[in-house]
């Protein structure tokens, strides 16, 4: 029931809900300037599709950056 925003980040589609509550990206090529500009902003949980990392160090990458930026938001790659 949240209202649900889309906006570019890095030229990367990412869809927040609530205050930033919840932030997805579900694009390929995720890169880390997209990974940190969504840690940045310190979300409760950010969603990235497992398709959209290059390989599982990228996606490991992302994990290890959010647990410098916001180590309190919950990551999923689904």
């Amino acid at each position: 029931t949240l209202p649900i925003h889309t906006e570019t980040i890095d030229g990367k589609q990412v869809l927040t809900a609530g205050n930033d509550d919840i932030i997805a990206c579900f694009d390929d090529h995720v890169t880390p300037e997209v990974v940190r500009a969504i840690a940045e902003r310190e979300p409760l949980r950010a969603v990235f599709r497992d398709a959209g990392f290059a390989s599982d160090a990228e996606r490991i990458n992302a994990e290890q950056i959010f647990r410098e930026v916001s180590p309190v938001t919950e990551v999923k790659a689904i």
